[in-house]
């Protein structure tokens, strides 16, 4: 057997939080060492509260131990056809449980949300995103992919993660860094998400998982040979020991797939 993911269960959200924060830290500081900045990637639904547990905790931090936002570049791994207002955006979400927050001495980061002209228009909406993506990571000489430092994703019931769905087309997608999608089985339909393969082409890939909700599915993903063709085992099986997954102890119950004691 390859190196396998990383799989980390906590007895709730505060101790997790506690822990994922030096792990972000730690992909943070490396990136500074490879191009003076933060490249991050980041999810929607309950990740960003989590998030926000973990990074502006007065509580914790030491001299070791510093976010520095004026050096993060936040882009979305997936991003529904919506008003950066609406209920549904994940830049709303993000704004509201994190961004919104930041005290001003950690700085800001640079967030890059989806171009609201093209709302209509989910072919342009990709290729536009995808062209920022290009300026940040194909600025000084042409990549094949871009390579995150971190991306911080989630996982859903169906084992979907950024708006990759279980046995979706989208999954052969080899050629597009951000492909539309016009048809997601979650609504709404009309998004754009990252391909399978810059996910998988991360420096790091994070997974938080945390509820009895997510049991089934995570059992589905570590445990069975049909649970490595959905997106989130895809996932696992390219990145491999580059991906770690965030849980609670209610979200793992009854997976045999062994723990990691620490980071």
């Amino acid at each position: 057997m390859g190196k396998q993911p990383n799989l980390y269960a906590f007895s709730d959200i505060a101790s997790l939080a506690k822990t994922l924060r030096p792990y972000i830290i730690q992909c943070q500081n490396a990136g500074f060492e490879r191009h003076g900045l933060f490249k991050v990637a980041v999810s929607g639904g309950s990740l960003p509260s989590t998030l926000a547990k973990a990074l502006l905790d007065p509580e914790q931090g030491g001299p070791e131990d510093v976010v520095e936002f004026s050096k993060w570049e936040i882009f979305f791994a997936d991003e529904r056809a919506v008003p950066l207002d609406h209920a549904d955006s994940n830049y709303k979400l993000l704004r509201e449980e994190l961004l919104d927050k930041i005290p001003k001495d950690l700085g800001k980061p640079k967030v890059h949300p989806i171009d609201l002209e093209y709302l209509d228009d989910l072919q342009e909406m990709a290729d536009r995103y995808q062209e920022s993506l290009m300026q940040s990571f194909a600025a000084k000489d042409s990549v094949k992919l871009p390579i995150f430092d971190l991306l911080l994703l989630g996982c859903g019931p169906d084992g979907h993660t950024c708006s990759l769905f279980p046995n979706h087309e989208l999954l052969r997608e080899s050629d597009a860094w951000v492909a539309p999608v016009e048809d997601s089985p979650k609504p709404p339909a009309k998004r754009i998400t990252l391909s399978l393969p810059v996910v998988t082409h991360g420096t790091k890939i994070a997974f938080v998982a945390t509820g009895t909700g997510k049991k089934d599915i995570l059992k589905k993903i570590f445990d069975t040979e049909e649970g490595r063709s959905l997106p989130c085992g895809l996932v696992n099986e390219g990145g491999a020991d580059k991906v770690s997954w965030f849980t609670d102890s209610s979200a793992v119950e009854g997976v045999g797939y062994p723990r990691r004691g620490s980071l």
